[in-house]
Order: structure tokens, then sequence, then C-alpha cells
């Protein structure tokens, strides 16, 4: 303990690493903005087309990760690292492990088959900076050859400090940081030991000493201009309290995001949270601690918890696409960049009209004076580019948004089974999809079946084809509009909705 400095804790909100917005209710935050004028020009450059970065740009650009760093220097209790799995969703996870020539070798044919891949990041399955060679041997071979691909790195925060230099010799401008707890006490709950300077260390002086780590490299990347995202685990009766003050000390040392996820604690995982039976929590928990948090740093809602092998848009998982048998078998792969560009023009054009949709129908909700305080949620059938266009049958993960008289604003997602499996329903997965989204009032599909609208009927969350191919906003807007009428004149009476069940990284029913 003797080495470790003493922070010097200035900072009350970064200029350099966060935007002008101050989150909070009906605000618009930096995840979420809905253009430049929420934020510095500057900023809304590095996170227009990041998916991870802008809640708006997740419809329409992908990501993927690289297996390169399979080495960790912490424990978590939450985590079981899995080099060999395809059957999962979950971090910490890849059916392959990479050297860094092999990755750069799939980037590039991923960049080329996907012009709306525009950001690589490294995030396991151990810990990227905990395998330094590694992961800036990938970069520097990518940036040759792949220059307009965003750089992202995903760690525990332990050895960044020491690595903030290089971070930045490789422009890397994105650094998303594990942080559960500014609090030793409760860190030891969720961190067995760390491995620190040549020696495994346990106990409340392992997380004092992760703690100063990470607030330390968290300064630094601010005071050197780097966007930084904070992912913390909620996991009930230990942290989940406890975020909220997490929230506060990251936004005063200049964190861009807050992403709070929920605790994964399925004990087929293996992890040791899950052995021992804590529970993750509901999906009115997790909003609860969200909201909670709204006017301090700005929140992340959209993240999926991504395996460290991802590739696609979020929500989705093309890696087997792009396996290295695949890879070998694939002649001439060309790295188009004039290709990626027009896509990315094409995206512009269509993210510009969303806009425009958006702002006429909040114009409407806002003047319609019936039922001015009502607040609903809306779960959303998609497969991308922000549209209602997803069969409710075909539906593996809803988003599902919080809307009002002043906004339609994405809370998250649901992960549910398959109801159509071979072109029939099959009424087993119903009642699980039901759950999912039963915190909704109405689930907007580009088309549903007799059976399951019924069903839905009888559990009161009312399907709506009337929207399809609508920008989901607009639909969204649209549908509520119609409810506040409907209210209004006495057809439906208004009542609140049950708590939704959230699966997050369970076994896929395709893999089973």
């Amino acid at each position: 303990m003797g080495q470790l400095k003493p922070l010097k804790f200035k900072l009350e909100v970064a200029s350099s690493g966060g935007c002008n917005t101050q989150g909070g209710e009906g605000q618009a935050s930096c995840g979420s903005s809905d253009g430049p004028q929420d934020m510095p020009a500057a900023i809304w450059d590095k996170v227009k087309d990041h998916p991870c970065y802008s809640e708006e740009a997740h419809h329409h650009f992908a990501r993927m990760h690289v297996a390169v760093a399979p080495a960790c220097n912490i424990q978590c209790n939450y985590c079981n690292r899995k080099y060999d799995c395809s059957n999962e969703s979950r971090p910490g996870v890849v059916s392959q492990k990479l050297t860094p020539e092999q990755a750069v070798r799939k980037v590039v044919a991923v960049a080329s088959a996907i012009p709306q891949m525009t950001v690589l990041g490294i995030a396991g399955p151990g810990d990227a900076l905990a395998n330094p060679a590694k992961t800036f041997d990938t970069f520097r071979m990518l940036q040759a050859q792949a220059p307009d691909i965003k750089l992202c790195i995903s760690t525990n925060g332990l050895a960044l400090p020491d690595l903030v230099d290089e971070i930045c010799k490789y422009n890397v401008d994105h650094v998303t940081i594990t942080i559960n707890m500014v609090d030793p006490v409760i860190g030891a709950k969720i961190y067995p030991w760390i491995f620190w300077n040549h020696r495994r260390v346990t106990g409340i002086e392992a997380a004092t000493i992760l703690h100063q780590r990470q607030m330390l490299g968290l300064e630094m990347l601010t005071a050197r201009g780097v966007l930084t995202k904070i992912n913390s685990v909620l996991i009930p009766g230990i942290n989940d309290q406890h975020l909220m003050d997490v929230n506060r000390e990251v936004k005063k040392r200049g964190a861009f995001l807050h992403n709070i996820m929920p605790l994964i604690s399925e004990p087929e995982h293996g992890t040791v949270f899950g052995l021992t039976g804590q529970r993750g929590p509901s999906a009115a928990e997790l909003k609860a601690v969200q909201d909670a948090c709204m006017g301090g740093a700005n929140l992340m809602r959209h993240c999926r918890q991504c395996r460290a092998d991802a590739v696609g848009l979020l929500g989705e998982d093309r890696s087997e696409e792009f396996t290295l048998d695949k890879l070998d078998q694939m002649q001439d792969v060309v790295y188009d960049l004039n290709k990626r560009q027009a896509y990315q023009a094409k995206v512009a054009l269509e993210r510009t009209a969303q806009q425009a949709a958006k702002q006429q129908a909040l114009a409407s909700a806002a003047a319609l004076k019936s039922a001015q305080n009502l607040k609903v949620m809306v779960a959303v059938a998609t497969k991308g580019g922000g549209r209602v266009n997803e069969h409710f049958g075909h539906v593996t993960e809803f988003q599902v948004f919080e809307v009002s008289a002043t906004q339609a604003k994405f809370v998250g997602h649901r992960r549910v089974d398959q109801y159509c499996q071979g072109g029939a329903g099959d009424d087993e997965p119903l009642p699980s999809v039901v759950r999912a989204i039963n915190d909704c009032h109405a689930v907007l599909v580009a088309k549903i079946g007799a059976c399951p609208r019924d069903e839905l009927m009888q559990a009161g969350v009312e399907p709506v084809d009337a929207y399809v191919g609508e920008f989901i906003e607009k639909a969204a807007l649209g549908w509520f509009n119609d409810y506040r009428a409907r209210v209004a004149s006495g057809a439906v009476v208004h009542q609140a909705r049950g708590d939704a069940q959230i699966r997050q990284g369970a076994y896929t029913t395709l893999a089973a």
C-alpha cells in the first residue's frame, strides 16, 4: 500500500471528457444525442458513428471485438471467461482466441463485408491492458490497413495509469473502464483478488488498490481528451444503492458515459455469484437505479453486454460468418474505403430523415392537450435502421422506449426466445416473451399472428401493426397520441403495468 500515491481529486466537471449536457429527465444525454447542437462539434465527430457511445448510431452502425487478450489481472465474482463457447452471449466468452495477425486479417474481412462496421474494440476475453503487447500490436497493424476504423479498449483499470501514453500513441480515443464501486468495503464483496506488482492481493487491500488505480486512470484519460465510458454491473444487495455514488464520482473525473448493466447470474455460467445464488435485478430495479442517476454522469441504456468476439450491430452476432476456417476460404479480400464512405453518407441522410420525423411527432404530441402527464413503456420489434420492421415471431430482442408528451426515450432492450420456429408459432416461448415486456402498454410490430395477438391482449399488452416501416420514435409517439385520446374519451382506462423479467446472457434456443 505504501507504493500508492495519494490521488488529487480536483475535477468537478472535466471540460475535455464530457459534453455540455447535464443529464436529467427530459434532457438529451451524450449517449442518445440528437445531433451536434447537443455537444461540442469535436466530441460529436467522435461519437456520431460509434454504436456504443451514441444510442442513435447503434441503429445504423456495427462494431466488432477481437479476442486477442486472454489474460486477466483481477478476478470478478460475476465473470467466468470461456475460450471455446458459441452458445452464450455475455462478456468474457469467445469461440476462438486470435493472434494480432489473425485479428487484423479478420477485421479487414469484416469491414469489407460489413461497411457499417465503424469500431474495433479489444474487450478480452481477459483484460486488454493485462495483455498490452498483443493489444497494441493489433492496433499498430490495423492503423496501417484500415485507418478509418475507430479503436476502443475495455479494461478493469488496474493497469490503466501505466499505459495511458501508449493508448494515446495509437489514437485510441474511446476507453471503457468497468467500475463497480468507489468504496473498497463494497469492492471486497465483488473482487476476490487482484494481481498487482507480481503478487496476489485480496480483500479490502485489493479493492483499495483497484479503486485508486481506476480513479487515477480515469483522470489521466480525461486530461488527454480521451472519451471514457464507465461500465457498472448492478448487483442487488451489494452495490445497487452504491451506484449513485459511483455515478457522481466518475462524473467528477470527466467520464463521458455511465453504463449501468444488470448482473448476469445464471448458475450454468459457472460464476461465483451464479453458483452462490446471487440474483440479478428485474427490469424495474435496473431502471430505478438508472433513473436515480439522472443528473449525474450521462447514461447509456442500449448496451448488449457483448461477447469478446462479437461482430455486427448491437443485438446481433455475425461472428460465425468470420471464423478462422472461413477466413482461410476468402480470396482477394479488398478493403474498399470508398464503399464504406458511400454507405456512411447514405446513413447520414437516413439519420436526418429520422430526426425530422421525430421532431414532427414531438410537435404533434405537444399539441395534444389531453393526458399531458401520462408516461408509458412501449416495446418495439426492429431489425435495424431505427424502424418498426420486424415480425413478432422473429424477434429475439425487443427495444423498449419510455414515451410521454415530451419524449420517446430508449430505456433498454429485452432478449427473448424466438416465437416462430421453422415458420410455425411455438406456444412454449410465448409466456417468456410476455414476461419480458410485461411492463409495456404496447408492442409495435411489422406483423403478428392471431394467437400471440390474443395472448398479449389478455396480458394487457396492446399489439400494434399500424406503423410498419415507420421510424421508431415517430411510431411510438403516434401510438401514444392515439392512446392518450382514448384515455381522455373514456374508451380506455389507463392502468399501471407490472415488472418485467430481464434475460441477459441466457443460452439461446437456437444454440440449445
